[in-house]
C-alpha cells in the first residue's frame, strides 16, 4: 500500500476520533445544562411559591412556637438542677423535692457496691429525661427522712410527684434482683411507673410533623405542576 496513502488515512481517522470526542463532550454539556435547568426550576418552587404556601407556613410557624417553648422549659428544668445527678443534704430535702414536678431521689450508702451500681444508671439516664430531677441522699445522714418516708432497704428509689411521694424501687428486686441490669431496663421501669416520659413517644411526634411538612411540599408541587 501506498505510505502516503496509510498516512492520509490516519489522519482521517485520527480527525474522527477527536470530533466523535467533541461530540461527546458537547453532549454531555447539553444534558448538564437540562439538569441545572431542572434543579432550578424545582429551587423556584420550593423557595418562591413553597414559602407563599399558608399550610406550609402554618406548620413552619407552629414548629418555631413549639421549639421555642421546649427551649424556654429545658431553662426553666436547667434553673432547678435538673439535667444531671447531684448530691443534696438533708436541709436541701424538701425544697428540692418539691421545687420540681418530677423527681427522683436516691437514699444511699456511701459503702454499699449496690448503690454506687444505681448511682451509674441513673447519673445516665439524667441528662436525657431533663425534665425529671435527679438527685441522690445520704442515708446516714438523713435520719428525719429515712425515718419518715420509711426507708428500710438501700438501695432505694423515691418517686416524687408534685412533692408528694407515689411510688419507689427498693434493691433490685424490680429489676430482676441481680447486679447486672442494663440502664434501658431501669429505665422502661421508671417510665412504667411515670415518673420519665417515653423519648420513643416524643420522637415519633417529630416524625409525624415532618412528614406532615413533607406531604404539604408534595402537594404544593403537584398542583403547580397540574396548573403548569
Amino acid at each position: 500500500m501506498d505510505p502516503n496513502e496509510v498516512k492520509s488515512k490516519l489522519s482521517n481517522l485520527a480527525f474522527g476520533n477527536v470530533m466523535a470526542a467533541a461530540a461527546r463532550n458537547y453532549q454531555k454539556e447539553i444534558v448538564a445544562q437540562e439538569k441545572a435547568q431542572i434543579s432550578s426550576s424545582v429551587n423556584e418552587v420550593d423557595l418562591d411559591e413553597l414559602m407563599d404556601d399558608p399550610e406550609l407556613e402554618k406548620l413552619h410557624a407552629d414548629r418555631i412556637a413549639a421549639l421555642k417553648k421546649e427551649a424556654e422549659k429545658r431553662e426553666s428544668w436547667k434553673k432547678k438542677g435538673h439535667g444531671e445527678y447531684r448530691e443534696i443534704t438533708e436541709g436541701d430535702f424538701l425544697s428540692e423535692v418539691t421545687g420540681s414536678a418530677k423527681a427522683i431521689c436516691h437514699f444511699y450508702h456511701r459503702e454499699f457496691y449496690r448503690c454506687k451500681i444505681m448511682d451509674k444508671h441513673l447519673k445516665d439516664l439524667s441528662p436525657k429525661h431533663i425534665d425529671t430531677k435527679f438527685i441522690k441522699l445520704d442515708a446516714e445522714n438523713a435520719p428525719f427522712f429515712v425515718a419518715k418516708l420509711q426507708v428500710k432497704t438501700l438501695p432505694c428509689i423515691i418517686l416524687f410527684r408534685q412533692g408528694v411521694a407515689f411510688d419507689r424501687l427498693v434493691g433490685f428486686q424490680d429489676l430482676g434482683g441481680k447486679d447486672d441490669f442494663t440502664t434501658k431496663k431501669l429505665e422502661a421501669m421508671l417510665i412504667k411507673k411515670g415518673i420519665i416520659d417515653d423519648k420513643k413517644n416524643q420522637n415519633d411526634e417529630e416524625a409525624e410533623y415532618d412528614e406532615s411538612a413533607r406531604r404539604t411540599v408534595r402537594t404544593s408541587v403537584a398542583a403547580d405542576s397540574d396548573s403548569d
